[in-house]
């Protein structure tokens, strides 16, 4: 695990959006027995996901979250230097989902990229805003900068997958940094172990295994497997292994690193992957349920965009006097990541809804 630190940037508001079309597991119909539902409802701990409509994309979601997270601030769009987007769900191949965004944002010349991480990339976007911010030199005002995150899951989903339908659900997110030299020092972690790639993957779609066909049109029986390759996998059990062995020692690495203890730390918010999987992980780590809060049971598991989800969903007024966070990530990569910060103070964080 890679430890890092840096200071002098502060997280100055943040927003989050989520579709307005809310679906339960007994709208889903994938069930035909009401007791295997409710069991696995009451497992994973979600009881209904937000989900996109086809025409809405993870762009959308994090613009609207992101419009009004400038008007929080009363930002001037051209203030903003650096741009980044979080995500595994982008409008496009190429471009960037970030440099269509600039421009729908109206923002001004600016650095503009995407991160192409999920469940560990909140925290990797915000390192690298952060750092980016501090090799700035902007004269007049202070650097400032967008993390977006966020992902449009379902829309990958195979339908009628009783190991994912019921899972997730889609967000979005803003974030907003600011160079401030007196703002406390971040400490971060992150690591990664690609030998588990294969356990949370969209195999089709890329180019090694591309939808387009290469030179005749594809049979039909080569069509279905496509479109099956083209969904999500999720090898569940493998997911559970992972995370009960790599992140109970990134937090406690962090902690360390940080010279901070649980007593000191006022919320641990952690990737909402599992609901039966953060009570384990937070009892392992020795985390008190007071200071995990956990959004899935509205919200499903919204990969790069459930940290932030769940601040501005638990959290709330609480943001408006400086407040010790640890932010951890962890899942497809497999990827790790979590930072020990402070916010605040802040306007109170909010989850919009787009229709």
């Amino acid at each position: 695990m890679t430890i890092a630190q840096l200071s002098g940037v502060a997280i100055r508001g943040l927003r989050a959006c989520v579709p307005e079309t809310s679906r339960t597991l007994a709208e889903d119909n994938i069930f035909e027995d009401d007791s295997d539902r409710e069991r696995l409802q009451k497992s994973i701990g979600v009881q209904s996901r937000h989900v996109v409509p086809p025409e809405v994309c993870t762009s959308d979601l994090c613009q609207r979250a992101a419009e009004n997270l400038l008007i929080d601030l009363a930002w001037e769009r051209n203030s903003i230097d650096v741009l980044i987007l979080v995500t595994q769900t982008s409008d496009f191949v190429l471009p960037a989902t970030a440099c269509v965004l600039q421009h729908r944002l109206g923002l001004g010349s600016c650095l503009a990229f995407d991160i192409n991480l999920g469940c560990s990339g909140y925290a990797y976007g915000l390192w690298t805003a952060a750092s980016l911010l501090k090799s700035l030199q902007i004269y007049g005002r202070p650097a400032r900068a967008l993390v977006l995150a966020g992902d449009t899951s379902t829309s990958l989903l195979m339908p009628g997958d009783r190991g994912t339908v019921p899972l997730f659900g889609d967000a979005g997110s803003a974030t907003a940094l600011e160079a401030d030299i007196s703002s406390p020092i971040w400490t971060g972690t992150f690591g990664t172990d690609g030998s588990g790639s294969k356990h949370i993957i969209v195999e089709a779609g890329a180019f090694r295994k591309p939808l387009i066909p290469t030179v005749v049109p594809l049979e039909k029986s080569s069509q279905a497997a496509m479109f099956k390759s083209a969904r999500l996998h999720l090898n569940g059990l493998e997911v559970f292994n992972f995370t009960l062995k790599y992140v109970p020692p990134l937090i406690e690495k962090l902690l360390r690193s940080a010279n901070a203890n649980v007593e000191t730390i006022d919320h641990f918010i952690l990737h909402q992957a599992n609901q039966m999987m953060l009570k384990h992980l937070a009892k392992k780590s020795g985390l008190p349920e007071s200071k995990t809060p956990i959004s899935m049971e509205r919200f499903g598991n919204t990969s790069s965009a459930s940290i932030p989800l769940t601040i501005a969903d638990q959290l709330g007024d609480s943001l408006r006097l400086p407040r010790e966070l640890v932010v951890v990530g962890f899942g497809v990569g497999w990827s790790w990541s979590a930072i020990k910060l402070t916010t605040g103070p802040m306007p109170r964080p909010q989850v919009d809804f787009y229709s």
